[in-house]
């Protein structure tokens, strides 16, 4: 088995011993329960407290992964495990507790609000032939997320999920009531109007029509005011 699709087997093992905690998935593998699958280096999850991150934390030490990072602070409480996978490579999951903090912009969202923002969903993998069911955030949750990071891999993110959006008003209102939306609209805009953008898109997602290329774009520009 290729390296990638090693960590990618391993993440899916570790999510399906999981089943039945009470977590959400965002980031990467959330995107890709919406979007073209693309690699993502670490499972992202949310929880509610430290109770469940414990239980969480458990299941993750007796399977092979080993504590890597405990922050308790300014970025919220945040644990990291990861498992070795020879040559360089590893598994990792980001466990998130009771809030998710964007380290530039120092805006929170809490985890009652990822929960009633999630719902079960079939997660496929873009490297293996498995599949599996979730509680992953839900794509208008997870744009309002991306956007508030607004970083090169979000913008990216923002742009496959964009034709995803039930609720732009929603994004609009949820972005604002944390960080400025306008500064975010326009650096989003930048960016997927720029002339590499597309090359640099397919280079992560592999090839993308030019029709489905010009949906994305409208439907990401659509957010603005």
């Amino acid at each position: 088995m290729e390296p990638l699709q090693l960590r990618e087997h391993e993440v899916f093992g570790a999510l399906k011993k999981l089943a039945g905690r009470s977590l959400v998935i965002i980031g990467g593998y959330a995107v890709n329960a919406y979007a073209l699958p693309r690699f993502s280096v670490n499972c992202d999850v949310v929880v509610k407290d430290v109770s469940e991150s414990s239980a969480v934390e458990r299941m993750l030490y007796e399977s092979g992964y080993s504590p890597k990072t405990h922050a308790n602070g300014g970025d919220g409480l945040f644990r990291r495990y990861e498992k070795g996978l020879g040559n360089s490579f590893v598994a990792g999951f980001d466990i998130f507790i009771g809030q998710v903090v964007d380290r530039q912009s120092g805006a929170s969202i809490q985890s009652e609000w990822i929960f009633r923002n999630s719902e079960t969903r079939r997660l496929v993998g873009k490297t293996i032939m498995e599949a599996l069911d979730a509680r992953i955030i839900n794509p208008d949750a997870l744009f309002v997320m991306k956007m508030i990071s607004c970083r090169s891999t979000d913008i990216r993110d923002m742009f496959m999920l964009a034709n995803t959006i039930k609720d732009r008003e929603f994004v609009r209102e949820e972005v604002a009531a944390r960080c400025d939306f306008d500064s975010r609209f326009k650096r989003l805009a930048a960016v997927i109007q720029s002339k590499d953008f597309r090359n640099g898109l397919q280079g992560i997602y592999g090839a993308i029509d030019p029709q489905t290329f010009e949906r994305s774009t409208r439907a990401a520009l659509a957010l603005g005011r």
